[in-house]
């Protein structure tokens, strides 16, 4: 992408690597437009500073902005086009009905504990995998355990402009 490129351009292209967040990728376009010029990989640092200057409040509405793992919104098939893929590829849509039931009351006890939703980078993972991390970090401390959400989001991105590379 050149730098003759419009704002809505890259918005199209980057609005979505952080979760229901374009104001992310907005803040990064207007901090440096010549970023639209590199490989979209690029952006996982620039974007990843944006997100851990911001105060923490936030930071807890972008990771709010993240689905529950096989919740009711993968079921009824409302997810992000990304969130959608990313779940099926770790066979979260393919769960047995105890392992939905599982996730089902872990998403709740995280959410009561923790004030936002479990998340994982699940590509690469298995769902059984996936479980096995749920049920550890609800013992995590909330702090670390924010942190640790925070750290995921940004792996979630860099997985997301990865594939925007790999697409390109």
């Amino acid at each position: 992408m050149s730098a003759q490129h419009s704002k809505s351009d890259f918005m199209a292209r980057f609005g979505g690597v952080y979760e229901h967040s374009a104001w992310i990728a907005d803040k990064c376009f207007d901090d440096d437009p010549t970023l639209a010029d590199g490989r979209a990989i690029d952006l996982a640092g620039p974007m990843s500073m944006i997100v851990e200057s911001v105060p923490r409040e936030m930071q807890l509405a972008l990771l709010r902005a993240h689905p529950d793992l096989a919740g009711k919104l993968a079921k009824s098939g409302t997810l992000t086009a990304e969130s959608t893929s990313e779940q099926s590829s770790a066979g979260l849509d393919q769960c047995t009905p105890d392992e939905y039931s599982e996730f089902t009351r872990l998403n709740a006890t995280y959410r009561d504990k923790f004030g936002f939703p479990f998340i994982l980078a699940v590509k690469g993972r298995h769902r059984l995998e996936i479980l096995d991390n749920f049920r550890k970090r609800c013992d995590n401390d909330v702090a670390s355990e924010f942190r640790e959400a925070l750290n995921q989001v940004h792996q979630i991105a860099r997985l997301r402009l990865q594939a925007i590379d790999d697409d390109a």
